[in-house]
């Protein structure tokens, strides 16, 4: 029994050090994910949770972190694929349309007048929006992202080149130089 207790005690110390290490990272990229603070905290409750259950099927083919990142997007999917947030997103749009003062051309014009290459960033189909968030703001190379999001280094470069080109007429000559030229 001692042994159990050991083992167990062993495995919370590696969860603490890997939330640590890692729980500020993965709240943040939840967050680019689902846009909502709350939620992200709870997604990255989730990640945690689930790795100290099944820290045995962590086979160390990556490291820690990618392991983790890639729980946390896939969770994220998953919330962002779920009825309850969908719900949630509709009711909040009416009430906003609903309790504005203003009409919806001045709202329109108030977005626009506040759009930064961020907002445009994410108004990209969510395959695009992943490498550019992936690439340039979590700074992973087209290797580690290939591994995140289960597809090939070749598919991360086109997806990138594609969003680049999206982004490209949308965006200020200033803006574009934040997204300098990848080197995959």
């Amino acid at each position: 029994m001692a042994r159990d207790d050991a083992e167990t005690s062993l495995s919370e110390e590696q969860l603490k050090q890997a939330m640590d290490q890692y729980g500020e990272y993965l709240i943040r990229l939840a967050y680019l994910y689902v846009k909502d603070w709350a939620i992200a905290e709870d997604i990255i409750q989730e990640v945690f949770l689930t790795y100290y259950r099944k820290a045995d099927q962590f086979e160390q083919r990556s490291s820690l972190k990618t392991y983790l990142s890639k729980m946390t997007i896939n969770k994220c999917h998953d919330h962002l694929r779920s009825w309850k947030n969908r719900w949630s997103f509709f009711s909040e749009s009416i009430g906003n349309l609903i309790s504005r003062s203003h009409t919806p051309e001045e709202a329109v014009l108030q977005q626009s007048g506040h759009a930064d290459l961020m907002g445009k960033v994410m108004e990209l189909p969510i395959k695009y929006q992943e490498v550019i968030l992936l690439y340039y703001y979590q700074e992973f190379n087209g290797n580690e992202i290939s591994q995140l999001l289960d597809c090939s280094e070749n598919t991360v470069k086109t997806r990138l080149k594609r969003a680049k080109a999206l982004l490209k007429d949308q965006v200020s000559l200033r803006e574009w130089e934040g997204l300098p030229d990848e080197q995959i």
